[in-house]
């Protein structure tokens, strides 16, 4: 025992003394939680590592707003009508923007920021103030050309807007809220939308952005980084009436085209192929032998049209254009509505699993046309295989309803209007393209089609415009 005792005291100091040395040099602060901030919801706490000296930049808009807000005008267009007792005399006036194309004083606007007027006066940015004339516009793409007595005016020209990516930076300039030059910016969102805002016979293959458009800007510039002409800004969707993040505007290459026939002839020459096609869906291209769903097909083909006379035929799935592929009906519309009569366009389509090519010369108008062949069977027969019952608006939906059509009134249960997930009440506007008023209107164009039926239209308790594509036996 009297050994160990030593042993354990002298082990006892030695752990008194490590102790004690441990705590002398411990001089470390207590660990505390990180503060809490806030941040904007794009701030990304973690910095990326970048090899070299490569930084991290946005788009440089500074040159192209600078090039391009100069040649865009504020437009008004003004009108006068006489009403009431003693002929009083009532002004109405319209607003909008206007992009300068030529140095001596051409301006392109849209359609209906000039439409009813007789008067038209031009603002620039500069403060310089033109009485203009109207040289013609074209309602079917929604363009009007105006021009000034003026020369070495600044002005934009246009680009290849076939060329314009999804993604790419874009600006928009115009004059809302009669804030004149004012400059946003947005991507590109989409190409060749259609979204049901000209008439039947209207070319609609508009480029989609998301850059704020309000009114006013309506005929103003939508630019690329470079400053080169993209398009005219036409059009928005929206709930209020004000911006909502979906602006429309006319491709440059449909517009540059229109703007040309008009200063040269007064009007559009608009060169004519003589089909009736409707889109592509998945059962269509499988049936076609497509490796994607993409493509128009052609429904009819008018007799002694300049399809007709390519050799093109009903069936025939048209997938590209110069090279270029086609992706749906307003794509393929946009691509034709570019070129005037006389121009020759080389198509490619499928026929019976086969890819094919021809030559196809655009005519002067539908003259040539003969009437289209029309089913045998009864129009009774026809909407009884479809599967549903329609009738006509009555004159209190007449006066409620946006749009005029035919309403869908019961829908037979397995039938291939009900396995399209079309539902009752749907109000039908177009069939094939055509728009119709009455049931009559529906049951002509419906024994016109050959192999398939594409109704567009409404609800009028959902937003929106709705499309259905059936295959006929």
């Amino acid at each position: 025992m009297k050994k160990i005792v030593p042993f354990l005291i002298t082990g006892l100091l030695s752990a008194v003394l490590a102790i004690g040395i441990f705590t002398m040099m411990d001089k470390s602060e207590p660990v505390q939680a990180a503060p809490l901030y806030p941040v904007l919801t794009n701030y990304s706490p973690t910095q990326p590592v970048l090899s070299g000296s490569r930084k991290v930049v946005g788009p440089d808009l500074v040159m192209a707003a600078n090039v391009s807000k100069s040649a865009v005008a504020f437009i008004e267009s003004r009108s006068v009508t006489a009403s009431g007792y003693f002929g009083k005399r009532n002004y109405d006036a319209s607003t909008g923007s206007g992009v300068i194309v030529s140095e001596d004083g051409y301006i392109a606007t849209n359609h209906h920021v000039i439409d009813g007027g007789q008067a038209f006066s031009v603002l620039l940015e500069d403060g310089r103030e033109y009485e203009a004339k109207l040289i013609g516009s074209d309602p079917s793409t929604d363009l009007a050309l105006l021009k000034v007595e003026a020369e070495k005016l600044p002005h934009l020209t246009f680009g290849n807007s076939d060329s314009l990516l999804v993604g790419e930076w874009v600006l928009a300039i115009g004059n809302p809220f009669r804030l004149y030059s004012t400059v946003t910016a947005g991507i590109v969102s989409a190409k060749s939308r259609n979204i049901n805002i000209l008439d039947e016979s209207g070319i609609e293959s508009f480029i989609q952005t998301d850059a704020a458009v309000n009114p006013g800007n309506s005929g103003g510039a939508l630019v690329d980084m470079r400053g080169q002409l993209m398009g005219i800004n036409t059009a928005i969707l929206t709930y209020s009436g004000q911006y909502e993040g979906f602006s429309f505007a006319i491709p440059s290459n449909i517009a540059k085209k229109v703007l040309e026939d008009i200063r040269e002839f007064g009007s559009t020459k608009r060169g004519w192929l003589g089909v009736v096609i409707r889109p592509v869906d998945a059962a269509l291209a499988k049936a076609s032998g497509l490796t994607e769903v993409a493509g128009v097909i052609i429904e009819t083909v008018n007799a002694s049209s300049a399809a007709d006379q390519a050799g093109l035929q009903p069936g025939d799935v048209v997938t590209g254009i110069d090279g270029q592929k086609i992706v749906n009906t307003p794509d393929f519309m946009g691509k034709v509505g570019q070129h005037r009569p006389g121009d020759v366009l080389r198509f490619e389509y499928i026929r019976n699993g086969k890819k094919k090519e021809t030559t196809v010369i655009l005519s002067e108008s539908r003259t040539s046309v003969t009437p289209r062949i029309a089913s045998s069977k009864s129009s009774e027969q026809l909407l009884h295989d479809l599967g549903m019952n329609l009738r006509d608006l009555n004159t209190t939906e007449k006066s409620r309803l946006p749009r005029e059509g035919v309403m869908v009134q019961s829908i037979t249960p397995g039938s291939p209007i009900a396995k399209a997930n079309m539902e009752e009440k749907f109000i039908i506007t177009k069939v094939n393209g055509v728009s119709v008023l009455t049931v009559d209107d529906f049951n002509e164009e419906l024994k016109l089609a050959v192999s398939g039926v594409y109704l567009q239209g409404y609800y009028e308790d959902f937003p929106g415009n709705f499309a259905y594509n059936l295959a006929l036996d």
